[in-house]
């Protein structure tokens, strides 16, 4: 017959790993490691957010300053100076002379105020006031060239 298992107050064969401190340091090292992923990861982030919002400011500068020069040059009737404001396939639709022409023709600017880009359709409101009266809204149509920047593609 086997020996009864020991009772109350045995002694186990072997004894127990101390637990103390350990599922501290554990904790410990996960809250660091979280840490530190949160700093990397929320750096470039910021980095990313900061670097987008950026970029956005500086193309929306070049969108106002491209059609401020053109409506300037307009103004100031240098239309060869607004001819080369425009893009390429502007430019193959109408030769620099056909282009002075319908410009010339059209209601004289009293003056323009040049809107914000909107990055979705890369076009930029203009308020027109002209000479004779009456106001009017365009869309200046913008592409991105890649020697030239922006230019003007046409007005809507």
């Amino acid at each position: 017959m086997p020996e009864p298992p020991p009772g109350p107050g045995a002694v186990p064969p072997f004894a127990a790993p101390p637990t103390e401190g350990r599922t501290m340091r554990l904790w410990l090292g996960i809250g660091v490691a979280a840490l530190a992923v949160t700093l990397v990861c929320g750096g470039g982030g910021a980095a990313l957010i900061g670097l987008l919002i950026s970029s956005t400011q500086a193309i929306n500068e070049q969108a106002k300053a491209v059609v401020g020069d053109y409506f300037e040059a307009i103004e100031q009737d240098q239309f060869g100076r607004a001819y080369n404001l425009l893009c390429d396939a502007a430019k193959q639709r109408e030769s620099p002379s056909e282009f002075a022409r319908r410009v010339s023709a059209e209601p004289e600017i009293a003056s323009y105020r040049v809107g914000d880009l909107m990055l979705n359709e890369l076009s930029v409101p203009v308020d027109v006031t002209y000479v004779q009266g009456g106001q009017e809204r365009l869309q200046a149509v913008l592409e991105q060239d890649p020697s030239d920047g922006l230019t003007i593609c046409g007005f809507r």
